[in-house]
């Protein structure tokens, strides 16, 4: 049995380090475009941005001014029991929310959209957001914070079949250049590309494919990853770099996730994670013990199933001795 005390205990621990501490993959993946950047005011935005990260580190303070909309992402095993059930679950983490926001700080993005109430700690109708996956083994829990910037950086567009490649090509290329002229996203950024699904299907694909994946994470279709690589270099192609400057460094890299839609269209979304990238990972155990990590690992072999049961007796049997 997992106490909500001390899933809320976890979850403001990841409040903190969300805003503080950048994941490893994407700061390796940030060095390594700021070693080819040739734009003057772009390598001078990525100098910066490394140079405040390790101050923020240093100095235990939000990496950004601007700490994002926190949301969760929890994932359970199958025998995972939690003390109160899911309702006292997500009490814990609207009360671990509240607390960081007073206690990190973050900054109280949250307000109503018609009467602009604001409680001051990031709480509200519909927010944190809380999204839910389940594994077919295991007495754990997930627990996964993302920071992510709650305005621009995301667009959708209804294709269709007759498009193709070439249109999600297309549309890839409009909203990268969009977000960058128009200052609607911090570049350089981890692109999620959500592709099928319906529409809201779609929006939650590419937002996952940007917020939970890894820099270096490839999609295990060979076809889905070639485009990754592929996208990852046109996006640093089109002329832009940090912050819509001139320069090579849009991208960070690109992922793609699909999902099966209506037969006569191709929904697909873009979003850009920022260049703050702020995620945190825990694993709560039973007995009590937590795992802290960068890599949310949702995208496993159960979660992109294509099949009626679950039969893949070997990944089930690597579960176990894990």
């Amino acid at each position: 049995m997992i106490s909500t005390n001390l899933i809320q205990q976890t979850a403001e621990t990841l409040m903190e380090k969300a805003a503080i501490e950048i994941p490893q993959d994407y700061l390796e993946g940030l060095k390594g475009a700021a070693s080819k950047e040739d734009g003057d005011l772009s390598a001078f935005v990525l100098q910066a941005m490394l140079e405040n990260y390790e101050a923020a580190k240093e100095d235990r303070r939000a990496m950004c001014g601007d700490t994002g909309t926190p949301r969760w992402y929890v994932k359970m095993g199958n025998e995972a029991a939690i003390e109160g059930g899911p309702v006292a679950m997500e009490t814990a983490l609207r009360r671990a929310t509240a607390n960081a926001t007073q206690n990190v700080p973050l900054r109280p993005n949250r307000v109503h959209p018609l009467w602009r109430t604001d409680h001051n700690n990031n709480v509200g109708i519909g927010a944190p957001e809380i999204e839910y996956a389940f594994e077919p083994d295991g007495d754990w829990i997930d627990l996964t914070t993302v920071h992510k910037g709650g305005l621009f950086g995301t667009d959708y567009r209804m294709l269709f079949p007759s498009d193709g490649i070439a249109g999600i090509k297309r549309f890839y290329l409009d909203s990268l250049v969009a977000f960058g002229k128009r200052g609607l996203a911090c570049q350089p950024a981890i692109i999620g590309i959500g592709l099928g699904g319906t529409k809201d299907a779609c929006m939650v694909l590419g937002k996952r494919a940007a917020c939970l994946r890894v820099v270096g994470d490839k999609n295990p279709d060979p076809k889905i990853a070639a485009l990754e690589a592929e996208f990852t270099e046109l996006g640093n192609n089109i002329g832009m770099g940090a912050m819509g400057f001139v320069g090579s460094s849009m991208v960070i890299d690109c992922n793609i996730e699909v999902g099966y839609c209506h037969t006569g269209g191709m929904q697909m979304s873009v979003h850009a994670f920022c260049l703050s990238s702020r995620r945190a990972v825990a694993r709560i155990y039973s007995d009590g013990h937590v795992e802290y990590r960068t890599d949310p690992n949702w995208f496993t072999p159960y979660q992109r199933r294509e099949t009626v049961e679950w039969e893949d007796s070997a990944w089930l049997e690597k579960a176990h001795a894990n």
